[in-house]
């Protein structure tokens, strides 16, 4: 007899996660259901359903949504339960400005540097999104431009900076994917080379003026897509027509 497929069979079965670090794999499980997307923004989380689907107890479940609340990614309201968090334009908006100021210096750092190392990982890296592409996986593809850009950043061997990156990255990255098309992942294929043509002619102006534009095409991407689906945003009916005209210059 065929049981009835439950809200949460895209988790991990009874029995995956290891003795001594159950909340911590219940929460990374979580975050990453929540970053892909498989659990939307607005989504209801059923604590009894995840613990069955689990096969955990109640409190590494409640744990981990506390702590992925401290993040932003899960709102909880007394007496009415936890949801996934809306996306926020105006916090996206800011981290992309953070983003936009520290990956401009960490090029003009490498180019200066001009390391071989890292102008071959770029190299690889570049081949990795075009394979990618043409395979139309979105996915692989999200995981490879974040390594392109974490490439930049780790030749910095700035720990303190990387980890300010890392903080804002989930709520980036539920927003990035929101966007994902096939038409998204040959502008960014683009947007990239260009960045990579500047640091290959070692010319910090031309590696910036890129890298700045491409953060810009995004974030216009965003708030086209925010306009049409307003309810995935936590802030979508405040954006009008003039929202483009953001402090990115």
């Amino acid at each position: 007899m065929k049981t009835e497929a439950g809200p949460y069979d895209f988790l991990p079965r009874p029995g995956s996660f290891a003795r001594g670090s159950v909340t911590v794999d219940v929460t990374n499980t979580l975050r990453h259901a929540i970053v892909t997307l498989a659990l939307p923004p607005g989504a209801m989380l059923d604590k009894s359903a995840l613990c069955a689907q689990l096969g955990v107890s109640r409190f590494p479940v409640s744990e981990a949504l506390a702590r992925l609340a401290d993040e932003g990614l899960v709102d909880i309201a007394p007496q009415r339960g936890s949801t996934v968090s809306l996306v926020k334009i105006a916090d996206v908006r800011e981290y992309m400005l953070i983003r936009k100021g520290l990956e401009s210096e960490a090029l003009r750092v490498l180019i200066g540097k001009h390391d071989s190392e890292v102008i071959a990982a770029l190299h690889a890296n570049m081949a990795l999104q075009r394979a990618a592409a043409t395979r139309d996986d979105a996915e692989t593809f999200h995981q490879i431009d974040v390594d392109f850009h974490d490439i930049i950043f780790r030749s910095m061997r700035l720990t303190k900076v990387k980890t300010i990156i890392d903080r804002a990255r989930a709520n980036l990255d539920r927003a990035r994917r929101l966007i994902i098309t096939p038409r998204r992942l040959a502008l960014t294929i683009a947007e990239h080379q260009a960045i990579f043509d500047g640091i290959l002619a070692a010319d910090p102006p031309q590696a910036t003026a890129a890298i700045r534009a491409h953060i810009d095409a995004v974030m216009v991407e965003l708030f086209a897509f925010a306009r049409t689906r307003p309810e995935l945003f936590a802030d979508g009916d405040e954006l009008t027509a003039d929202t483009d005209d953001f402090p990115f210059g």
